[in-house]
């Protein structure tokens, strides 16, 4: 059963990742993952179950790695290149997006637990930004370094959402550099 369910969810979250929320369909994931649509409901009642489990996942997955960041170096430069590195990663994925930004940008048309899971892992992305930027400058006001960390967190899933629509890694490439260059992101 547990091999099932994470089946599910890996195939889930790849589709979710190139397709969005709205994209995932309990027909078309069963047919790849080889089972009937009722098996898939066993395991998700319904489809805000799925979305939820997956979105709680990919956050737990993000605390993960970011911790594991902080664990190897407190240099606040190779944080946030490692940060900007996880993003380009799914890009060179098949094109795929960041799966809670791509659910984020569908906010209207999402389930409340699909909702509170993505904030969760925008919360989780922005509290580690403001803990790699107070690094870079333990004397900054706690207020802007907040807002600054939400900014970077949005400008790097805006670059990695215009790297897509154009298919260009080297796009994402040229805006984070732009945004080193002018300050945003502290190299």
């Amino acid at each position: 059963m547990l091999d099932t369910r994470e089946t599910i969810m890996t195939l889930a979250r790849a589709i979710v990742q190139a397709h969005g929320y709205q994209g995932l369909s309990f027909r078309d994931l069963a047919k790849a993952v080889g089972i009937k649509s009722a098996s898939i409901h066993y395991h998700f009642p319904t489809k805000a179950d799925l979305g939820a489990a997956l979105a709680r996942r990919y956050g737990e997955d993000a605390r993960a790695t970011l911790d594991g960041f902080l664990a190897e170096t407190s240099d606040p430069a190779t944080l946030l290149r490692r940060y900007v590195a996880v993003f380009r990663r799914a890009l060179e994925n098949d094109n795929r997006m960041c799966m809670c930004g791509f659910m984020a940008a569908e906010h209207d048309d999402l389930p409340e637990a699909v909702k509170s899971e993505v904030r969760a892992f925008a919360d989780i992305n922005v509290a580690w930004l403001a803990q790699v930027l107070r690094l870079a400058d333990p004397a900054a006001d706690p207020t802007a370094t907040e807002k600054r960390a939400f900014a970077i967190f949005a400008a790097i899933g805006g670059a990695q959402l215009a790297a897509r629509s154009r298919g260009d890694i080297a796009l994402f490439d040229s805006i984070v550099e732009s945004y080193c260059a002018t300050g945003l992101i502290p190299a």
